[in-house]
């Protein structure tokens, strides 16, 4: 199977249904068949596009984005989604990178990134969405030329082609995308998945979530962000649908959409609950409609979770641990977040993880931290150009056939098996001869009920070597003072791991995709 097949099935099933909303813009299952059939004949004929060369799709949130990303499938093509919001010099990097042949975005963007596109060489086409005969006439439009790109309105394309499904020789270990990490440490690595890698991730998060046709998501993560484009995905296959916002900027438009739309499906970081919990007339509004509510990047303070119950009674709430390099790893189930509110639960359906020491032995004791192995067929093929990274990551398994996938975070596990994050390989904090890792220490803070967001990092100490210096958000119109913090920290943690510096910030430094970025707090 194919991952652009998730779209054929569905437009066979359910051909007149909603298949997306957008703002105003409705779009049915079968109307995003015909125009992605089109655009994909477009990209071959008009584009000259072949066999697993890439298309790179610099858009916000929007039908076009999703059409696009199926077209580009359907044409044998890679689709590569860059963020709206990424830097200047990554953008180029991304695009020289991946080889980019075909870039779609509008002319707004385009007027932005003309300087972007003189490094890549590959680039031979441009297909603006939202272009007019006046636009294509500007200066912009000659300086691209000037550089043998060719300018396409993709409107013309689609007018101009046929909508009937196009023969695909793709197969399963194809590549169907590049998906660009944060890059928090450097430059973003291209994340190489091929159609089987997707569709066994895809195939099993809606296992557990129990997805049906009846599904109505609610998404404002970008398209870019595997969290973001997986909830098209996963829609698309179960013939459900994906309301996209391009960006959580407006609570209140979120909660009505969520009650217009009567939303079923809702994907949050801790990020977007903190800023819905922080409303004080969230329980006047109506959430009857929705079946549950998916976290990750980090687990849920308790308050948030107590709070969230009250708000949607209804729904279920899953956390959950996941990584670009496989998309999703481990889940809780429901039923077990009281109990274990700080835990990102078991393996997901058909994957198999454990944890190793530096030695490279498998852990057995319950609580001895290591690192996070995976196993399963959602593990990518490797990273784009870069093979020595690859094999940084990707090790001989059990078998002889087979690579697994080593996370670079530590964890531990409880005697039920349950996972519990600790910290990034490479963020462990070495104070005082001990080991810390930040999520532990964050956990504790988040028990405050005055905290809204925190975040730990080690900072040089005379003495210690490093010390552990906590930020603290907190929520509107509550207080918080150092003194309170740390001694709270006393009676939940050994001393080591108590904060030796208390700063408070009205806001924490953010990444593209909405997570807390500690590169701006060091």
């Amino acid at each position: 199977m194919l991952v652009n097949q998730f779209l054929q099935a569905s437009a066979e099933r359910f051909r007149d249904k909603t298949a997306v909303v957008c703002g105003q813009r409705r779009t049915s299952y079968g109307e995003v068949e015909t125009v992605s059939n089109a655009l994909a004949h477009a990209l071959r004929d008009a584009c000259g596009l072949r066999r697993q060369q890439r298309v790179a799709v610099y858009l916000e949130n929007s039908v076009e984005a999703v059409e696009t990303i199926f077209a580009v499938l359907k044409a044998g093509g890679v689709f590569v989604v860059v963020n709206p919001q990424v830097k200047s010099d990554k953008l180029a990097f991304i695009l020289s990178d991946s080889n980019v042949r075909v870039l779609v975005t509008d002319c707004h963007a385009l007027a932005a990134i003309v300087d972007d596109l003189v490094g890549c060489a590959d680039l031979s086409d441009i297909i603006l969405i939202d272009s007019s005969e006046t636009v294509l006439r500007e200066p912009i439009a000659d300086a691209v030329r000037l550089a043998d790109k060719r300018l396409h309105r993709l409107d013309d394309l689609v007018a101009t082609h046929s909508g009937i499904r196009p023969h695909n020789p793709t197969i399963s270990i194809d590549l169907a995308s590049l998906i660009y990490t944060s890059g928090s440490t450097g430059m973003p690595k291209g994340v190489m998945l091929t159609h089987a890698n997707m569709i066994a991730a895809a195939t099993s998060i809606t296992t557990y979530l129990e997805n049906t046709e009846d599904d109505v998501i609610l998404s404002p993560l970008p398209l870019a962000f595997d969290y973001g484009l997986y909830q098209v995905l996963m829609a698309f296959k179960f013939g459900g649908t994906v309301v996209l916002e391009r960006q959580f900027l407006y609570p209140y438009r979120y909660i009505e959409l969520v009650a217009r739309e009567r939303v079923t499906g809702l994907p949050i970081v801790p990020t977007i609950s903190a800023i819905l919990l922080n409303l004080k007339d969230l329980e006047q509004h109506d959430f009857s409609s929705v079946r549950y509510v998916t976290n990750t990047a980090q687990a849920l303070p308790e308050h948030h979770i107590r709070r969230l119950r009250t708000v949607m009674p209804r729904a279920r709430l899953y956390s959950m641990y996941g990584l670009t390099e496989c998309k999703r790893v481990a889940y809780l189930p429901p039923e077990l977040i009281d109990a274990k509110p700080t835990s990102v639960g078991v393996a997901m359906p058909d994957t198999e993880v454990w944890l190793e020491d530096e030695q490279g032995r498998e852990v057995a004791v319950p609580g001895e931290p290591g690192e996070l192995m995976v196993r399963g067929a959602h593990v990518m093929l490797g990273y784009w150009n870069r093979p020595e990274e690859t094999t940084k990551r990707l090790r001989p398994g059990r078998y002889p056939y087979e690579r697994i996938l080593m996370t670079g975070d530590i964890f531990k596990q409880d005697a039920d098996g349950h996972l519990y994050f600790i910290s990034r390989k490479d963020d462990l904090i070495k104070t005082g001869g001990e080991r810390v890792g930040p999520r532990e220490v964050e956990n504790v803070i988040y028990e405050l009920e005055a905290v809204q967001e925190s975040a730990v990092i080690g900072v040089p100490d005379p003495i210690l070597g490093n010390a552990i210096k906590a930020f603290i958000v907190l929520r509107e119109g509550m207080s918080l003072s150092e003194v309170e913090v740390v001694r709270y920290c006393q009676k939940r943690m050994e001393n080591f791991m108590v904060p030796k510096h208390v700063v408070f910030l009205p806001s924490l430094p953010k990444t593209t995709t909405g997570k807390i970025s500690k590169r701006g707090l060091a």
